[in-house]
């Protein structure tokens, strides 16, 4: 009878020809292998259906076993048995029950022994050599199995055998591997190894592409995980300190220390979170680098502490600037009010006069009275809008504008900015940078001013923006937004007095001079302003004390004296000779010559306007570049004086043979500008007439057709021009008379200004001897006429 001790299996199905070592358990398992030692050590051997079954019965068992021989049992201290076991040969399960032995109650099953059946032909035979070849190809992949266990299964020529061993290495289910062991027919059994390691091939083949991908992804982080710290260590080295902290958590730590606005915070973070995905080397993370440190280096919530010490900054502004007053004015009042509401939007200061007269210099000395830094921007040739606005960061190379990249530079959000020279802004195809400041110089825009590179409102109302010009030849909208205050120029007393505080003592610094080696006198310094400037600023002065300083420097380096003094005696030693003579008192009365008064973007000037006749038909010439309302001027006065003639003692037959030639000399200059028209008037009337034009007269103002005199603008400048050239009496329309009160005392002292409302008041100053007038009608004009001549086919005009 075939009765064995029955040994079940939990995770694991034994094949004939195997040698598996157990651990075994079980109260009635290790019963079992104990009576097996007592007698032939053969034991049955059957897989569970549930491994999770600890007392199996019939019901919870496979049918088909292996029976096998017991090869050595060791008894382990925690009570459990380590068996190594051996499978002989496959059998079937008829019945089971349980008895008493000596170790306790165990399993005993009758079996029946199932003889292995032979099988062969060609075609077993190549189906071995696929089982073989396909083994060999699923033990390369497998990390199970050693790379040389497919060549074992060459000397197996037993189809059966075969099938057994390799269901025995494969890692397939227990109900597949029960499957082949209940299976008697050793061609099916070879069929389903083949079937099982076909399956088994495909997953072990994507799992070695996952494993080859992650192991190459690996390999790729940890090198460049080893070149970045050779590469900290390298920095930290070259560093000296080796302090040098990682520079993504620097940024960090700034994000969260500065004072950001929400929408600039979440903007850092998230392109500090882009840049923490990117490889530190690629050139996108090198354009979120920079941006990251335009964005931060923005002062955030600095601000300079201004000051509120009303006189202290009176006495700054009058210790670096003399005169002045009107702007030192405006800028105490500003101060005034900034102390008393500790709030007030920036004021748009535009100072505009001729080079020369501090407008920059100035800049600065209000940044020192109210205690802000003082940025400078000059906008001279700039054309392009991105230089206001910043590029887009789509372009290469994109910038911030100068806007931004300035405030960076002053750490705070409420600098003193000076946009120098803004009436040179250009204008072509890139945009037009005026219009783009028209946000920036805007009170009610400026608190949200968006440069393109940052893509974020930055609030520029705490700035106080101060603009220089030579000009107010400017946009309108840009004037609108902007406070105009002139500065018109210096008088020679200012300038005598500008020079011995500021200028001479600063020549003298900078050429290394000591103290008493170089003396200039104060007439030598008013012959100086006389004679070799004409200007309305100190500009031209102040080279002109660098050269006096530099020629007195080389005598005491020469040894021909040890100090100094310049004098009007010896001032052409040093200065060459004059340039320009001042005062024209000495000059003759001429006829149909005029001083007139000119407004230039540099000062004021004197205007000759020279008037003679030339034989002709009534006509007027004009030379000397003579702009459109210049010659407009010169045809309304011509019209004018032949309309008034006979009241002027002039004939009307004369404009029957005679032309008017008009002139104003320095040809290659453009003049325009409707201020000349009274000076035409009396170069014309003083050319018809004979009588001389006075040489210490200057006048200026528009004419109409009536002879009224109209206002004029520059009168300052042109006062002061009147000064420097020694001119006694000036006329002014009118309608100037209430800017005189604006006019500084020495200017009115020096000059005696007479305001005209009509050209016959000008003619009465300017002329030497007032004309008379004669009585003259048609029929005169007629009898004028040469025998025979012709009659005019046009009427002639009324006399007035």
């Amino acid at each position: 009878m075939n009765l064995y001790p029955l040994l079940p299996l939990r995770d694991i199905v034994v094949f004939p020809g195997m040698v598996v070592p157990l651990f075994v358990g079980r109260e009635k398992s290790v019963a079992a292998l104990e009576a097996a030692m007592a007698g032939d050590k053969d034991i049955f051997l059957l897989a569970q259906l549930d491994p999770g079954c600890d007392d199996p019965d019939r019901d919870d068992l496979y049918e088909t076993g292996v029976i096998a021989s017991v090869l050595r049992l060791l008894k382990l201290p925690d009570g459990t048995v380590r068996v190594l076991v051996e499978g002989s040969g496959r059998a079937t399960l008829q019945s089971l029950r349980e008895e008493t032995a000596a170790g306790g109650t165990m399993l005993v099953a009758q079996v029946e022994p199932q003889e292995p059946v032979v099988v062969t032909g060609t075609e077993i035979a190549g189906m071995m050599r696929s089982v073989v070849d396909q083994f060999a190809e699923y033990a390369k992949l497998s990390k199970k199995l050693p790379q040389d266990a497919g060549g074992q299964l060459g000397d197996i020529d037993d189809a059966g055998k075969l099938a057994d061993t390799v269901a025995a290495n494969l890692a397939a289910k227990v109900a597949d591997k029960q499957a082949v062991l209940s299976e008697a027919d050793p061609m099916k059994r070879l069929e389903m190894v083949l079937s099982f390691m076909e399956g088994e091939l495909g997953v072990l083949q994507v799992e070695r592409k996952i494993r080859g991908r992650v192991k190459r992804q690996m390999e790729k982080t940890q090198r460049e995980y080893y070149l970045n710290e050779q590469l900290k260590a390298i920095q930290s080295e070259l560093g000296g300190d080796g302090e040098e902290a990682n520079e993504l958590a620097e940024l960090q730590e700034k994000i969260e220390k500065l004072k950001l606005s929400k929408e600039a915070r979440a903007k850092a973070q998230a392109e500090l979170k882009k840049l923490k995905t990117m490889q530190p080397m690629s050139a996108e993370a090198t354009v979120i680098r920079n941006y990251l440190d335009v964005l931060l280096g923005l002062p955030w919530g600095k601000r300079s502490k201004l000051k509120k010490d009303i006189p202290a900054a009176q006495a700054i502004l009058d210790a670096d600037h003399y005169a002045l007053d009107k702007v030192k004015d405006r800028i105490i009042e500003y101060l005034a009010v900034q102390a008393r509401t500790n709030k007030l939007k920036g004021p748009i200061l535009c100072l505009v006069g001729p080079p020369g007269v501090g407008k920059t210099s100035l800049g600065k000395s209000i940044a020192k009275a109210t205690g802000r830094q003082f940025v400078r921007q000059s906008l001279g040739g700039v054309r392009d809008e991105a230089e206001i606005r910043g590029h887009r960061r789509t372009y290469i190379g994109s910038l911030p504008g100068k806007i931004v990249t300035n405030l960076r530079k002053a750490g705070t959000a409420n600098p003193l900015f000076l946009l120098d020279e803004i009436d040179k802004l250009g204008q072509d195809f890139r945009g037009d940078p005026a219009s783009a400041l028209l946000e920036v110089l805007d009170p009610e825009q400026n608190a949200k001013f968006q440069d393109h590179y940052l893509e974020l409102d930055f609030d520029l109302s705490d700035v106080m923006f101060v603009c220089t010009a030579n000009s107010l030849n400017l946009p309108q909208p840009l004037l609108d937004r902007m406070e105009i205050i002139r500065l018109e120029g210096y008088t020679e007393d200012e300038k005598v007095e500008i020079a011995e505080r500021h200028l001479i003592r600063k020549q003298v610094e900078a050429h290394g001079l000591k103290k008493g080696e170089f003396t200039l006198t104060t007439e030598a310094l008013r012959d100086l302003i006389r004679y070799y400037t004409r200007e309305a600023g100190v500009r031209t002065l102040e080279r002109e004390i660098a050269r006096l300083a530099r020629k007195s420097l080389r005598q005491i380096l020469e040894g021909k004296a040890k100090s100094v003094t310049i004098t009007p005696e010896n001032l052409s030693d040093f200065a060459g000779v004059r340039k320009f003579r001042h005062g024209v008192s000495d000059e003759e009365n001429q006829v149909g010559a005029v001083t007139g008064l000119a407004w230039t973007e540099v000062g004021g000037e004197l205007l000759t306007i020279e008037s003679v006749t030339v034989p002709g038909k009534g006509a007027v010439k004009t030379t000397g570049k003579l702009g459109e309302v210049m010659s407009e001027s010169v045809q309304m006065a011509f019209s004018f004086v032949k309309a008034r003639s006979p009241a002027y003692g002039i004939r009307p037959s004369i404009f029957n043979r005679k032309d008017l030639h008009i002139h104003l000399p320095e040809g290659a200059v453009p003049k325009d500008g409707p201020s000349a028209g009274i000076g035409m008037v009396t170069a014309m009337v003083s050319t018809l007439t004979g009588i001389p034009v006075r040489a210490d007269v200057a006048m200026t103002g528009e004419v109409t057709l009536r002879g009224r005199v109209l206002a004029i603008g520059g009168l300052k400048e042109k006062l002061l021009a009147a000064l420097r050239g020694g001119i006694k009496t000036v006329l002014i329309p009118e309608e100037n008379r209430k800017d005189l009160a604006e006019i500084p005392a020495n200017i009115k002292d020096g000059l005696d200004i007479v305001a005209v409302s009509h050209v016959d008041e000008v003619l009465d100053r300017a002329l030497v001897s007032k004309p008379e007038p004669i009585e003259w009608t048609e029929a005169d004009d007629l009898a004028s006429q040469p025998a025979g001549a012709a009659v005019a086919a046009t009427p002639l005009p009324t006399a007035h």
